[in-house]
């Protein structure tokens, strides 16, 4: 009879192989105060991670600025966030350019609407600001906008696609005139049927524009909710409310492996699928969020200071 084997700490997990590929090269999104609060980022994330940093309304281009050059000193890609609504005119880009290029090496951006209802100047979406002709011409080597694999309603209040893929289709023209490689960071999901489905008929429509997932990381189930109502999260959010309705999982942290993994699977048995990357929001925090990928990503969640 074999005895059985509970493990040593010392022995490697075993991960989905799947999982960790499709894990390969996921990114995270930060924001200088939860930044702030990680000693050394190289502890937690891959060596050349993508970090996003999310730039919140009141955000001074300094905090923002300074964590970019940090967070590239300690050998990371740095994705600041462009929100349009906030930015009040041509000048104001131009110098946000400058300041990210010229104080922390910065050519990598995420370009979008931003979250506040009444613009603050003369830009309302990502497309303008692409327009200005500015980031290509400051050489940035990556520029990624939104994508919705949910009905956003407040890009259509009726609850159809025409406006955003109307919007899609202009940037899917403006990625084939651009030299910088373009992708759709989307929107944190709970279900992976959705997230397929749109997929294919963004291939459909003919947009070729790499998909990079959005994902939430592991939190507080009340947390996930809270954070998926203000965020608009769509029909997937149903997998929380079934997850809320079970009394012996309530107090347990939602974790995204069951989305990861059946999309990992999707991928593994589709490789055209055009979901790409994976990119993470740590709603219940950066070291969880990465403790949770080195546990399940294998080698694709090794952090920098154990290689």
């Amino acid at each position: 009879m074999a005895l059985l084997n509970f493990g040593r700490k010392d022995e490697p997990k075993l991960v989905n192989p799947h999982l960790e590929a499709f894990m390969q090269g996921f990114s995270i999104e930060v924001m200088p105060r939860t930044a702030a609060k990680i000693e050394d980022f190289r502890d937690l994330l891959p060596r050349g991670t993508r970090v996003y940093v999310a730039h919140i309304e009141g955000t001074p281009i300094g905090e923002m600025v300074a964590t970019a050059k940090r967070l590239g000193e300690e050998g990371y890609d740095v994705m600041p966030h462009f929100p349009a609504r906030i930015i009040k005119d041509r000048a104001v880009l131009a110098d946000w350019i400058s300041r990210y290029q010229n104080e922390a090496g910065v050519k990598q951006a995420l370009l979008l609407a931003g979250g506040v209802n009444k613009p603050h100047g003369e830009y309302h979406c990502s497309m303008q600001l692409l327009e200005t002709g500015l980031f290509d011409k400051a050489g940035f080597t990556h520029l990624h906008v939104a994508g919705h694999p949910e009905v956003n309603q407040d890009i259509d209040p009726d609850g159809g696609r025409v406006n955003v893929n109307e919007a899609l289709s202009w940037k899917q023209a403006f990625s084939k005139r651009t030299d910088a490689q373009m992708a759709l960071a989307t929107q944190f999901c709970f279900e992976s049927k959705p997230v397929i489905e749109w997929a294919d008929d963004l291939v459909a429509l003919g947009i070729d524009i790499p998909v990079h997932i959005g994902i939430a990381g592991p939190a507080k189930l009340q947390t996930m909710i809270k954070f998926a109502l203000a965020c608009g999260v769509g029909p997937s959010l149903r997998v929380l409310q079934r997850r809320a309705k079970d009394v012996t999982k309530l107090l347990l942290p939602f974790e995204p492996t069951e989305i990861l993994s059946e999309l990992a699977e999707h991928k593994h048995a589709n490789p055209d699928f055009n979901i790409a990357k994976v990119h993470f929001f740590p709603l219940g925090g950066i070291k969880t969020n990465a403790t949770w990928a080195m546990n399940n990503g294998g080698a694709s969640g090794v952090p920098a200071s154990q290689k």
